[in-house]
């Protein structure tokens, strides 16, 4: 899997649990609730006033390994 700003958290997350680690060093902890889910990273990103770009960077390169 590549993730982009596209990519939905639900998606990454149930491709590989390990990623929440990412979002949540973003501020985003509510990770079970259906809104985070279905929302993508561009969004949260948006949302939390973080850089899509590096959390996609440490994504795939943590899914890479």
């Amino acid at each position: 899997m590549t993730v982009t700003k596209d990519s939905i958290i639900g998606d990454v997350l149930d491709y590989n649990p390990g990623t929440a680690q990412f979002f949540f060093e973003i501020g985003m902890h509510c990770l079970g609730c259906p809104s985070a889910r279905g929302e993508s990273i561009a969004d949260a990103c948006a949302v939390h006033g973080t850089d899509a770009d590096a959390l996609i960077k440490k994504i795939n390169e943590f899914l890479a390994k």
